[in-house]
């Protein structure tokens, strides 16, 4: 007997084999067949979907699910647009803080402001308390001078921003996280996930020094697991700040691992380690990423996060180690050095199916997407920081560069594998905003940025599904609606391939399967 049969729905399959169906049998968890297959067969609930479209459940490749929940209990300036006005929120915020502790606060992005702080004008208001601005970017923050002067002189160098490296070490003097603080984060994080649709996804970085919040971090998500607070699958990237020299037998070539070898693939189909997460760069909403020239208006071009032969030794000892890699480039600079020691990495020991990743690939020349092609790399992109963010980067780009910003058809053209994913909390997680967004290449204002990589909505529906599972080794068991694979699927009030396009970020999710059971949306 099934356990569950949807009937009367419009399953779009994502399978070119059998591209459409009616009805969907599910056993165990799993899809046990479709149409012929399983009409007529007992089942424990069945389900009249009433003409509804299925879909396989969206894959977000690239996402902050710690961050994402300690976020929305932190105390934010985000709809400050004064600078009296921030430090008013942080005034509010420091009188609330116990002798002793940080004022934290989220929501800082200097855009909106016209400036940046400054140390001291923090200082005015903060009571005494260290006082730590989370920058809306994740590449930098705002501190007042308590915390300046906990730091070594070469980082706290200038007003109270600190960048990349810098804003690490100032994140690295407070006390860490306790696991079931960061359970309970990751946990609201992945109902809001379930709430968009997103069934499965990638956490791009645990344990470093960028994003890391516990040196025992892995341990929360097995926690949230354990505690029925982790309803979807998760894929864990680890910074590669973790790996350390060893002394392994000499045939098996590993320069630096982490401990006891752990590597890609450890884990079952609902908690595992993905990829070596790592920084060649910054982001562009702090001006940090790394452009081969600089930015419009600006007299500089960003900063690499390293010295590049430091970088490309991380690369290589991380292939070298057995891990797929997914290598953070958001300018084009750092692409050039990402795919160099790609290059070098595959040419010192061939791996073909390494699915090696570079996330964002914010910024793409055209002479470097023949080679993405050739090293077989997959570009892990996010949409929405266009629907949201475009105006802005169109214009410190310039009209020569905006049309290379989070390209689609030039990826696709060249047989690159074309992943969507969001990077929440930086921006809306929606895939179906984003999914709206490829198609049209239109910024929230109707600004059109680079309309020549616009893709049809097959193909972007395609990078949130198909192209998600493989680039996450997941492929096996999800990404397409087809017999034997995870029951995990999205339920949409409508058809994205046939409304319109201006409205298919606004398709209600009606409800959310994961091993065939419903998590999240309205009961059926």
């Amino acid at each position: 007997m099934l356990s569950t049969r949807l009937t009367n729905a419009h399953i779009l399959t994502m399978d070119p084999d059998r591209p459409v169906a009616r009805e969907l049998g599910i056993w165990r968890g799993r899809i046990v067949g479709l149409d012929e297959e399983v009409a007529g067969l007992p089942a424990r609930r069945v389900v009249d979907l009433q003409g509804a479209t299925v879909l396989p459940g969206f894959i977000d490749s690239h996402v902050h699910l710690a961050w994402t929940g300690l976020r929305a209990g932190t105390p934010t300036v985000a709809p400050c647009t004064s600078v009296d006005d921030v430090l008013a929120a942080v005034a509010a915020a420091a009188a609330h803080t116990p002798e002793g502790a940080w004022t934290q606060l989220a929501g800082y992005d200097q855009r909106g402001l016209g400036r940046h702080l400054t140390a001291a004008e923090l200082d005015k208001v903060s009571a005494g308390r260290k006082v730590f601005l989370m920058h809306d970017s994740g590449h930098g923050c705002m501190v007042n001078t308590a915390v300046l002067d906990l730091l070594p002189a070469e980082l706290a160098r200038g007003e109270g921003f600190l960048a990349e490296g810098a804003m690490g070490a100032a994140r690295a003097l407070r006390l860490p996280y306790s696991q079931q603080e960061l359970a309970a984060a990751i946990g609201r994080a992945a109902r809001t996930c379930l709430a968009e649709g997103v069934t499965a996804c990638a956490e791009a970085g645990i344990g470093g020094v960028m994003f890391g919040h516990s040196p025992v971090e892995l341990g929360a998500y097995q926690l949230a697991q354990e505690q029925g607070l982790l309803p979807l699958r998760v894929q864990l990237m680890v910074s590669a700040d973790r790996l350390r020299p060893v002394g392994a037998h000499q045939d098996d070539g590993i320069p630096r691992a982490l401990d006891l070898g752990l590597r890609t693939g450890f884990g079952d189909d609902r908690l595992s380690v993905g990829a070596l997460k790592i920084y060649t760069d910054g982001g562009m909403m702090a001006r940090t990423a790394a452009l081969s020239r600089p930015y419009e208006g600006l007299d500089h071009a960003g900063q690499l996060q390293d010295d590049p032969e430091q970088l490309t030794d991380t690369i290589v000892d991380g292939h070298l180690a057995g891990w797929q890699l997914a290598v953070h480039a958001i300018g084009d600079r750092a692409a050039d050095v990402a795919l160099d020691a790609l290059e070098r990495a595959q040419r010192l020991r061939p791996r073909p199916d390494a699915r090696h990743r570079i996330e964002h690939a914010g910024l793409v020349r055209p002479d470097q997407l023949d080679r993405f092609a050739r090293l077989g790399v997959a570009a892990v992109v996010q949409p929405n920081f266009l629907r949201y963010f475009g105006d802005d980067y169109a214009a410190i780009m310039g009209e020569e560069r905006a049309p290379w910003l989070y390209r689609g058809r030039g990826f696709l053209d060249r047989g690159i594998t074309l992943v969507g994913s969001s990077d929440r909390p930086v921006t809306d997680g929606s895939p179906l905003r984003a999914v709206q967004f490829m198609v049209e290449r239109a910024s929230v204002s109707g600004q059109v940025i680079g309309p020549d990589e616009g893709v049809t909505v097959d193909e972007a529906l395609r990078a949130y599904t198909v192209a998600g599972a493989f680039a996450c080794h997941w492929e096996d068991s999800v990404g397409s609606l087809a017999p034997g694979k995870r029951a995990d699927l999205v339920v949409l009030g409508d058809d994205p391939r046939s409304v319109e396009v201006s409205r298919i970020g606004d398709i209600d999710v009606v409800a959310t399967f994961v091993n065939g059971r419903e998590t999240e949306g309205a009961a059926l």
